[in-house]
């Protein structure tokens, strides 16, 4: 106990104090062992009912690195190989049916195939796919923005890196500084400046409340680690740190961290960085990209009150479509107007992403539709909860939205290092249970789940069911 406790307790009460410590790691070894016993047999199970999928993905592997598109579709044994998607669910080239929750890593709060959407798309495919001059729609989707965000100005791009590449170029230009900041963890696309310190080895990551800048793939140059400063999420004060220097251009951070599961701000963490960075003259960057229309109507922004100088948009408001948006504040965006800042693409705004994206944001995912998605979801952070509590279990449930994520661990984690403490062979031994009864979760297991608009109460409570299954065979 600490120092200023050990006056306090008994002789007795720190004996009990020690025992339970010694009965909890017990009690993590034996679930640690069982969960590897799971892990082996379900692995055969997975090699039984995803043949096809092991020999589609060992074609690939002959003209696609790794056998995939994106490094992230890879994971083991091997990735599922999908024919077909609708509404909440996924059928693979085996045959097998998934209730889909991972949704495109979030990218589909409208669902697989909305009719909405689809009649959107349809209709855009007998106007035209891509103009590269202006349509009406343009306007149609930024005003929309616009009402969500309470950000004038908005310019499109074709994914989430592009969105977060082309806010930061916008607050360099703005504060006429180089240098950015992010937390340790944080994932924010994959261009150069941002692909450090995403998940990076304790054994390199340096101090916990002054980590080092490690580059997250070969080929980041020194110069670019040298402008890129990293901080834990959750610190104000080493936020604040680091801007005191003032060449600091932003600080670029998800409201809610979303790539070490669901990390939630401390009470009052986001007001405090609203006030340092402008006091410092740095710019405030949100990546909604993940949090975006699932957090609520007006995204994690509306949620937590805060208004950042530029926030960054993509996956879900396009409805399954590939499209980002990047907005802010009038003055940061008409450097764009004046051309000091160039912003090109040729896909940018094309009509058919529009169409897609104008129906997602003004029919299907209204104010009315969106809250009750997230009471959807509620219901189902209720379910796992209540199966964690009464296993006495050491994981604990997030929500946020209209998504959530079991953690194994038993404390609300707030930064990376405390995602690093969470028992991964729990972790994965839920992933492949899950998997093997057609509850189809992210593969990163740190990821999140995402109940969609196509979701009923009784998809959503399916991965309630099939974790329950799981629990009880864990703690047996």
């Amino acid at each position: 106990p600490p120092r200023r406790l050990q006056c306090r307790l008994t002789t007795t009460e720190l004996l009990e104090l020690i025992t339970m410590s010694a009965m909890d790691s017990t009690l993590r070894t034996a679930l640690a062992e069982k969960a590897k016993e799971i892990t082996k047999r379900e692995l055969a199970t997975y090699a039984e009912r995803t043949a096809s999928s092991q020999r589609a993905n060992a074609r690939a592997r002959k003209v696609l690195p790794l056998g995939v598109p994106s490094s992230f579709q890879a994971y083991d044994p091997y990735p599922i190989v999908v024919r077909s998607a609708h509404g909440p669910n996924m059928t693979d080239v085996d045959g097998n049916v998934y209730t889909d929750y991972d949704m495109g890593f979030g990218a589909l709060f409208a669902g697989h195939q909305n009719p909405l959407v689809r009649a959107a798309i349809d209709t855009q495919l007998g106007e035209g796919t891509l103009f590269v001059t202006p349509c009406e729609s343009n306007a149609d989707v930024a005003e929309m923005l616009a009402a969500r965000y309470g950000l004038p100005m908005w310019r499109f791009t074709n994914s989430g890196t592009e969105a977060t590449m082309d806010a930061i170029r916008v607050a360099r230009a703005a504060t006429g500084r180089d240098k950015i900041v992010k937390v340790e963890g944080g994932y924010h696309g994959h261009h150069d400046e941002v692909m450090v310190s995403m998940k990076p080895s304790l054994d390199l990551a340096g101090p916990a409340d002054a980590p080092f800048s490690i580059p997250a793939s070969a080929g980041i140059s020194k110069k670019v680690l040298s402008d890129t400063i990293v901080i834990p999420y959750n610190d104000a004060r080493a936020l604040e740190r680091v801007l005191k220097s003032g060449d600091v251009a932003c600080f670029i951070v998800e409201p809610i961290m979303e790539n070490i599961g669901i990390c939630l701000p401390d009470e009052g963490y986001l007001q405090e960085v609203r006030e340092i960075t402008e006091h410092y003259g740095t710019l405030l960057i949100f990546d909604e990209v993940k949090t975006g229309i699932t957090a609520g109507w007006g995204g994690a922004t509306g949620v937590v009150g805060v208004t950042p100088d530029l926030v960054a948009l993509a996956k879900s408001i396009g409805g399954g479509l590939p499209i980002g948006a990047f907005g802010g504040k009038q003055e940061y965006m008409d450097l764009i107007t004046s051309g000091k800042v160039i912003h090109l693409g040729t896909y940018n705004g094309n009509p058919l992403c529009m169409a897609a994206a104008k129906a997602v944001l003004s029919q299907v995912c209204t104010p009315e539709v969106t809250t009750e998605v997230i009471a959807r979801n509620g219901l189902l952070v209720n379910a796992v909860s209540e199966i964690i509590h009464d296993a006495s279990l050491p994981a604990h449930v997030v929500q946020f939205g209209a998504k959530g994520c079991v953690t194994w661990a038993e404390k609300q984690i707030r930064n990376y290092r405390d995602y690093k403490a969470s028992d991964f062979d729990l972790a994965f031994a839920q992933w492949i249970h899950g998997i093997n009864r057609g509850v189809m979760l992210p593969p990163g297991l740190d990821e999140q789940w995402l109940i969609s608009v196509m979701h009923t109460d009784a998809d959503a409570l399916h991965y309630a069911d099939v974790f329950e299954t799981f629990v009880q065979e864990l703690t047996a």
